[in-house]
């Protein structure tokens, strides 16, 4: 049977399940939060009828595709395609329910109180119908979803007292991502466990550790999700394009609100910075310049004292500000976590913005406009550098 092709305006509608499977999870606040910022365009006509739309997005959560905090859940559509594992069709994805996948069962229970999990896949894949993509491509993404979740349950053996590791052979995880990705087995077997350094005089393999190891495998999870999700995105702008002329647009700014959990990592200081920005712009635009115009118009006017939040802002992003201490110490060759605080606290103590908690070295408290939260700063440096190593890269590039 033939599928009515939708309005412009249902095109828009149908990309919602798609943005929800892909971009949105459970969270200890909401069973559908979006873990990605973005912004939408909503192009009009001259009849003022929705004529076609564009998405931007930014900041997507990538640390939870490898990890998941107690009660939380990864994106979406990792559960909705192992609650239909179990289809014939789906028999070389070689998946079986999530509590069985490292990626999926870190947060605890993975069922959601009165969502199901088959039947909003069914949703994702009807609007994959509706904005054009095809079977090909629709297995290609199932494909990797279920490579990322074999990828995250590798045994990883330690040996030489800690110094090196490998692969274990008969691990068949390894073997069902290769053959999911296309990619040759002896090569990524190798590249997981060691890496390239390049001096000025010569060119050396390196073994890595097993933490080193697991930070790159979960590096790779991080990228390969990353990249198919900014795919979709774009095909979902294909789909909503227009060649008729646009007389008028709607912009609608959706990000992450201001974040406080009981622990708060780099992902939370990111968007609460966002935040920071975003009601500086709102207070120069609805207090400041407003106020102004009264002014210059000579308007009979009590003016209204608003909170400036620019000092909060410095705090973060001036030279020797946070961020810019952030970056110098991921360029050390022995730049840690722990130093990075140091030099916070020995920099910035005096800041009427900044506090050095009672009884921590790794902690750090930012009275940000809307209340003070306190960050812990394990794992801000590799989540800045989000390094991926360039051999499993171009071992990637080699897939068909």
């Amino acid at each position: 049977h033939t599928v009515a092709l939708p309005s412009a305006s249902g095109k828009v509608l149908s990309s919602n399940p798609h943005v929800a499977a892909f971009g949105n999870a459970r969270t200890t606040r909401n069973d559908n939060s979006s873990r990605f910022g973005k912004y939408i365009e909503i192009g009009f006509d001259k009849r003022y009828h929705v004529s076609g739309a564009n998405m931007r997005t930014y900041l997507m959560e990538k640390s939870r595709v490898v990890f998941q905090a107690e009660d939380e859940r990864n994106y979406h559509i990792f559960y909705q395609l192992c609650a239909l594992s179990g289809l014939e069709e789906f028999r070389d994805l070689r998946l079986t329910c999530a509590e069985d996948f490292f990626y999926t069962c870190q947060g605890g229970d993975t069922c959601i109180d009165g969502v199901d999990d088959a039947a909003d896949f069914k949703k994702t894949r009807h609007a994959f119908t509706l904005l054009g993509v095809n079977k090909s491509h629709e297995m290609t993404i199932f494909r990797i979803i279920a490579a990322i979740l074999h990828l995250g349950n590798l045994e990883i053996q330690e040996e030489h007292g800690g110094e090196s590791c490998h692969v274990l052979s008969e691990n068949e995880h390894l073997n069902i991502f290769c053959n999911l990705m296309g990619v040759e087995h002896s090569q990524m077997k190798h590249w997981l466990c060691h890496r390239k350094l390049v001096t000025a005089s010569e060119t050396y393999v390196k073994n890595m550790t097993r933490p080193e190891v697991e930070n790159a495998r979960d590096a790779l999870a991080k990228h390969i999700y990353a990249q198919l999700f900014k795919w979709i995105v774009q095909r979902i702008n294909k789909a909503l394009h227009t060649s008729v002329k646009q007389q008028s647009f709607i912009g609608v700014l959706d990000i992450y609100g201001f974040e406080m959990f009981e622990q708060n990592s780099f992902e939370q200081f990111c968007i609460n910075y966002a935040n920071e920005k975003l009601q500086q712009q709102f207070n120069l635009h609805v207090f400041k310049l407003e106020q102004d115009e009264y002014m210059k118009e000579e308007i009979p006017w009590t003016f209204i004292d608003f909170y400036d939040n620019q000092p909060c802002i410095d705090l973060i992003e001036t030279k020797l500000g946070i961020l810019d201490l952030l970056d110098e110490e991921c360029k050390m060759p022995k730049g840690t976590d722990r130093n990075w605080t140091q030099k916070l606290y020995n920099r910035h103590t005096g800041s009427p913005h900044f506090q050095k908690p009672r009884a921590s070295g790794t902690s750090f408290i930012i009275l940000h406009f809307a209340d003070k939260v306190k960050y812990e700063s394990i794992g801000f440096l590799e989540k800045n550098r989000d390094t991926v190593h360039e051999e499993q890269i171009d071992i990637l590039k080699t897939s068909k």
